[in-house]
């Protein structure tokens, strides 16, 4: 399938989603949020996948939401619709049982900001910034940028970013936890993909589960949250990954898994 603001190509097991409005800075609109939707139902659906990357290259991962798309939003009604479409792209980013990662290059700000909030690793070049700068136009971060942010690297810094709509370089967002990795501009697509082959060498169904675990285990209490993790340790117990990483453990091998 083809998409009018993303491109989407896949490379040994990986499946690579490219922003692709690089003339209005990736700046995130409507159409935009339909593609996303879209290609990640794609991307559940297709078995050669395993890794999902979000990326807009080495210099430019997205300026935030359009402005002049939100400057035409005529009432409060339709601002609801636009946040409940864009809500729900990005629900879908966080929720798909595949690992995500996001390779970041240039500004990441606002709504795209919110975008990499989603995805299970951020690996930057050190040219990024992030922030969202909402604030400064009078509006709040709508896409889960004041729900994730704290949850990722805690209220103080988030309430800070937030209320202040200013931006931090890519070593103060590994400092604070935002980003798993920094690394040179001219690698950034390399090493993201090194890391993403990482993942593919683990048992996929076993990060599924484990994805579950932990994104639903946040949002309930501890006792809940250790049951959801019960129930999930017990059901990899009949996985043939499971029988096979045990028998390569006590054979001195690699494991050989199918993600079943």
């Amino acid at each position: 399938m083809t998409y009018e603001t993303i491109l989407f190509s896949k490379e040994d097991g990986l499946g690579i989603i490219t922003f692709n409005r690089a003339t209005k800075l990736n700046a995130l609109n409507n159409k935009m949020v339909e593609d996303l939707g879209k290609v990640i139902q794609e991307c559940e659906k297709d078995e050669e996948v395993k890794v999902i990357m979000f990326t807009g290259g080495t210099e430019l991962f997205g300026a935030g939401a359009d402005i002049d798309m939100l400057e035409k939003i005529p009432s409060s009604a339709d601002c609801y619709l636009f946040s409940l479409a864009s809500s729900s792209a990005y629900n879908a980013i966080e929720s798909i049982g595949k690992p995500t990662v996001a390779a970041i290059g240039g500004f990441c700000l606002g709504g795209m900001m919110e975008i990499s909030l989603c995805c299970d690793f951020r690996i930057a070049a050190d040219n990024a910034r992030f922030g969202l700068p909402e604030v400064t136009l009078g509006i709040l971060p709508g896409g889960g940028g004041t729900q994730r942010l704290p949850r990722l690297v805690g209220m103080t810094k988030a309430k800070e970013l937030a209320y202040l709509g200013e931006m931090i370089d890519a070593q103060e967002g590994y400092r604070i936890g935002l980003l798993n990795k920094v690394v040179p501009k001219d690698q950034l697509m390399e090493e993201a993909k090194k890391f993403a082959k990482k993942l593919l060498g683990r048992p996929l169904f076993a990060v599924r589960m484990i994805k579950a675990a932990m994104n639903t285990g946040a949002n309930v209490g501890l006792r809940e949250a250790l049951e959801i993790e019960r129930q999930s340790f017990t059901i990899l117990f009949s996985t043939e990954d499971k029988s096979e990483g045990l028998k390569a453990f006590l054979e001195k091998r690699r494991g050989q898994f199918k993600g079943r």
